[in-house]
């Protein structure tokens, strides 16, 4: 931690530094000679001058602290993923359940200004990919990342928020409750030291880890300037899979979502489409609900075309949230979406 925190010393110069003196201790413990080999002037000065203790002192008491916990590279549980990687963080902040780390996951990533299409979109292909035993990896931004995070909570699985602030920060502040249930039920991870503000220039650092850490990144909605086509970019470089939802040729948040078909990616209009190119047979829920237990859309399908607001009504649901239950439905292959927009039962 105190080698993290030395000003002007970032990831690279850091794993220089272990790799050359094999550890901390002996990184600390040698004199400006045999560190000048690997670091400039300044780093030098910053590393041979006293810690902040202060900074030191934040940091032992935030650890204090039930569920956190910091990861290095030489923890025997440091993620696999993340090793494959061309610059792999050295250490790594984490709230929650860090075992999450280890299991296999996918990103989702897309628009901070999602269309409410798009939310439930990313919402209910999260919720299938958990419920298929992949760990939901996203950024906690607004809009889709908030979507995604919420579908894999609500599954069989997780979900893992990467974020570029550090960890005694929520940002942005209006996903604090989703930020406490990641905490709870799921984990929280940074590179960037305790304090650090949401700078610009963290989140394409943050983007490499979601991708790094995800057999593949799908990309739900996403403008043709969009960051999350840097994030599909880097997980092509690092030879993860990249999944692309279509949209209408009017919307511009489905620009960029074809360009990255055009490029290669992979279009995918339900969960099942990433199982199958993953080649994915774990299956952490079963796919049908038990029979004690009813759902109240498919108790209001009898088996015959049946609109929007006849579902509605027979239901007892809002317009938004039967909808977002009918895609889920849709998605698990339960119900088929008809023209004219009517819904029916798949037995």
């Amino acid at each position: 931690m105190r080698l993290s925190l030395t000003p002007g010393v970032g990831n690279t110069s850091l794993i220089r530094l272990l790799t050359a003196f094999g550890s901390p201790e002996a990184v600390l413990a040698s004199d400006r000679t045999a560190l000048m080999t690997y670091l400039s002037t300044a780093q030098c000065d910053a590393l041979l001058a006293d810690p902040d203790a202060a900074q030191l002192d934040a940091a032992r008491a935030w650890l204090e602290q039930t569920g956190n916990s910091l990861m290095t590279l030489a923890d025997d549980d440091y993620p696999r993923a993340l090793l494959e990687i061309a610059d792999p963080p050295a250490m790594l902040y984490c709230k929650g359940q860090r075992s999450w780390l280890n299991h296999p996951s996918l990103g989702i990533v897309g628009s901070r200004n999602a269309t409410p299409q798009g939310v439930r979109d990313a919402e209910a292909f999260a919720h299938s990919l958990s419920d298929a035993g992949l760990t939901i990896v996203s950024g906690l931004a607004l809009g889709i990342d908030a979507a995604a995070h919420r579908g894999g909570l609500a599954g069989a699985g997780s979900s893992i928020a990467i974020v570029g602030t550090g960890l005694d920060r929520i940002y942005p502040a209006r996903n604090k409750a989703l930020a406490h249930q990641l905490a709870e039920n799921g984990l929280i991870v940074s590179e960037f030291p305790l304090g650090t503000p949401p700078l610009p220039g963290h989140f394409p650092r943050r983007n490499r880890l979601i991708s790094g850490l995800s057999r593949g990144v799908l990309v739900v909605e996403a403008a043709p300037d969009s960051g999350s086509l840097i994030t599909a970019r880097v997980a092509t470089e690092q030879g993860r899979e990249v999944f692309a939802i279509p949209g209408s040729i009017h919307s511009p948040l489905a620009r960029g979502c074809h360009a990255l078909i055009k490029q290669g990616a992979k279009l995918v209009e339900s969960a099942a489409d990433i199982l199958d190119e993953l080649a994915w047979q774990q299956r952490l829920a079963p796919p049908t609900l038990p029979e004690t237990q009813s759902d109240p859309v498919l108790d209001a399908l009898d088996g015959s075309p049946t609109t929007l607001d006849t579902l509605a009504q027979r239901s007892g649901l809002t317009l938004d949230a039967l909808s977002a239950k009918l895609l889920t439905l849709e998605l698990d292959g339960r119900v088929a979406s008809l023209p004219g927009g009517r819904y029916q039962k798949i037995h």
